[in-house]
């Protein structure tokens, strides 16, 4: 009986422990420590001379200054809080050691980057307060003594966001990006041309912004209600936004990696050139309505210059290693009743039209790769035979995942029943109106990206995992928020953690806590409380379609 006591008591010591070490997503591992460190006046953060490294001790200094009021001392090489590089190569280019004890802090990391994940970690072992954007009283800084080793699971860990059925601000897209890097995500994938709007500018073709960024009006509600706002609605991004952005990630270890569709998906850019459709006599108009077009890019000569000229200029405005081209969802119907479009197939012993999309995504994938950067596109490039550079991202659930990765390809997953963040999360007659389906976030934290079907060997072909943002249902940054967080923390987790590590049940016990510190950073959460700077732009239905 007393053995049985003491086994308890312990239990509840070291759960009791745990509680203090609320860190989202969960590190690989981490020990608990005794005592803490109490940040003072005093305290003082060191840090390499190096630009990058210093900028991470500045940005950590900087937060805790606006939210404690003090003004810690910086300093080059150790201080009380120390950003220090390791030779330690297992950590890899992302992983990090974060020691403390009540007298010293230490973040380990190979690279600024991952000293940068550290400091993340770092700030959520603090009292929530530090999250808050103005000094705040009557709190004792204090972290907790604990050992943390943490290197992430997968290389790519991804939040994309559809700006064109919907667009966003600057000041929100820089604010998602803030989001994303307090849960050590590290590529935004910024989904910037659509049927519904063209929104980045291209000097060389002005008309894209003039004509493609507008359409008269919206759709309301589901598809099917088939009722339009007959509000003019557009927007779109200037180059030097463009780049604004771009260093703003730059600055928190976030890569952007642009999204041009092609072939399908361009009905606002043949607004505005209609030359390069397969109807060159038809008046197009930049689609009010969601879903798949009939309306594609002619295959000819021409059309492959005005895409290449575009992507050049896409290419000078982000340095990103990756350069989405889209590839979903290209009706063939066009290029089945087109001459032109025959004859092509013949002439290249093409097998069908799918064959004839596999020759159009591979011309656009040996351009991107001679500007020394790599394509990835929809797993509907696999149709008609992959071409040689791509990588596939996988949304129609796994198997393209899995053929991708098969035939020695790079794939991301983002299957839709699992990471599509514009499906219900609760019951759809309490809820704004929504694309449909239901994913929660249990079902998201469940998804696991390696599939069991690959070998070992095939496995590693799986860079990581990506969540999915379409906004035909949400107008407004608030709802944006409302249906990402917190399912989008939980794909971070996903993305992060070991799998042998993850435990719904935990991790909901850290959201309860890291909720707090949303509230703070403004969030509108799903559960948050909703206030009058958080306006949806549907009304709730009473019963709304699935």
């Amino acid at each position: 009986m007393k053995h049985i006591i003491t086994t308890v008591l312990l239990c509840l010591s070291l759960t009791a422990a745990w509680a203090q070490y609320n860190i989202l997503p969960r590190p690989s591992q981490l020990t608990p420590g005794k005592g803490e460190l109490v940040i003072t006046s005093r305290t003082t953060v060191g840090a390499p001379t190096d630009e990058r490294w210093s900028h991470v001790a500045r940005l950590f200094a900087d937060q805790l200054a606006t939210a404690s009021g003090l003004k810690v001392k910086m300093t080059n090489g150790k201080g009380t809080i120390t950003f220090q590089p390791s030779k330690d190569a297992s950590l890899g280019p992302e992983g990090y050691k974060l020691n403390v004890t009540p007298k010293q802090i230490l973040i380990e990391a190979t690279t600024a980057k991952g000293a940068f994940y550290g400091m993340q970690s770092l700030l959520q072992l603090l009292p929530v307060e530090v999250f808050s954007p103005q000094a705040v009283s009557g709190v004792k800084w204090a972290v907790p003594a604990v050992s943390v080793r943490d290197v992430p699971r997968y290389e790519y860990r991804g939040m994309h966001l559809d700006v064109a059925r919907h667009f966003m601000p600057v000041d929100f897209i820089k604010k998602y990006i803030d989001l994303m890097a307090l849960h050590k995500q590290n590529q935004f994938h910024w989904h910037l041309t659509e049927d519904q709007g063209w929104r980045i500018e291209i000097k060389k073709y002005p008309k894209l912004t003039e004509i493609g960024s507008k359409r008269k009006e919206t759709m309301m509600g589901h598809y099917g209600d088939k009722k339009w706002d007959g509000q003019p609605y557009g927007g779109f991004y200037t180059q030097d936004e463009v780049r604004e952005v771009v260093k703003y990630a730059q600055d928190r270890f976030v890569n952007v990696i642009p999204e041009i569709e092609m072939p399908g998906h361009s009905v606002a850019a043949l607004a505005a050139y209609p030359q390069y459709g397969n109807n060159p006599d038809k008046i197009y108009e930049v689609s009010t309505t969601w879903g798949v077009m009939d309306d594609i890019y002619m295959p000819h000569e021409e059309t492959f210059l005005f895409l290449q000229d575009i992507l050049t200029e896409v290419i000078d405005l982000f340095p990103s290693e990756y350069i989405h081209i889209g590839g979903d969802e290209a009706p063939k119907k066009q290029w089945k009743e087109s001459r032109f479009a025959q004859e092509l197939i013949k002439k290249h012993d093409l097998k069908d039209e799918h064959g004839l999309q596999s020759y159009f995504i591979q011309r656009i994938d040996k351009f991107i790769t001679s500007k020394g950067r790599k394509m990835i596109g929809w797993d509907e490039i696999l149709e008609g035979g992959l071409s040689p550079n791509a990588i596939v991202m996988s949304w129609r659930g796994t198997e393209g995942g899995i053929a991708a990765a098969k035939e020695r390809h790079q794939a991301i997953m983002t299957p839709g029943g699992f990471c599509y963040l514009d499906h219900y999360q609760a019951d759809p007659k309490t809820q704004p109106v929504a694309f449909g389906g239901f994913t929660d976030l249990a079902k998201s934290y469940s998804y696991e990206p390696t599939p069991t079907e690959l070998s070992a060997e095939e496995a590693k072909y799986i860079l990581g995992v990506q969540g999915n943002v379409w906004t035909e249902y949400m107008k407004t940054p608030a709802y944006v928020e409302y249906m990402v967080w917190p399912r989008a923390i939980a794909l971070a987790e996903v993305g992060w953690t070991p799998k042998d590590k993850k435990d719904f049940e935990d991790f909901s016990k850290r959201w309860d806590v890291h909720k707090k510190r949303l509230d703070l950073l403004k969030v509108n959460y799903f559960g948050a409380p909703i206030n009058d700077q958080f306006q949806y732009q549907w009304p709730l239905k009473k019963a709304a379609k699935k």
